[in-house]
């Protein structure tokens, strides 16, 4: 549950049984009547809080940049090298995002392709100690 609904939950019970109890009390207790109330709303929104959480969607795990492993990207550098190179990558909800790309000599020979602007490229990896994907040529069938 969002910590905004309940100290609005927690403010508006507390408020209530103040009223109440001042009402009821006629004025005696007064010293007492504030913690009192605020035990009370405490209480409440404990007891309302465990329903409406099940309301509230769960978020699952957070984003992760391994999230772009296995997705098409298109270059956006003049090149791509073992030191250079950027990519735009389109998310599974619609946004993009700028990457660091790396496609090493030995890839780009084997290919016969290297990566320039415009190129769609495969991302196949996820280096941590640099944070930069690697990436591929992708296949003209899968870019579409």
């Amino acid at each position: 549950m969002p910590v905004t609904v309940g100290v609005s939950l927690l403010v508006a019970l507390s408020w209530f049984c103040s009223l109440l109890g001042a009402v009821l009390l006629d004025g005696r207790f007064g010293g007492a009547l504030l913690p009192a109330a605020l035990a009370v709303g405490w209480l409440g929104t404990r007891l309302l809080a465990w329903p409406l959480r099940r309301l509230t969607p769960d978020p699952g795990p957070p984003p992760s940049r391994r999230d772009f492993v296995g997705l098409g990207c298109v270059i956006r550098t003049g090149r791509v090298g073992p030191d250079f190179g950027q990519a735009e990558v389109r998310s599974a909800d619609g946004s993009a995002a700028v990457v660091q790309v790396r496609q090493t000599a030995e890839e780009a020979s084997g290919t016969g392709r290297v990566l320039t602007k415009g190129a769609f490229a495969l991302i196949y990896d996820y280096d941590d100690e640099g944070e930069f994907f690697r990436v591929i040529p992708d296949l003209p069938a899968l870019s579409s």
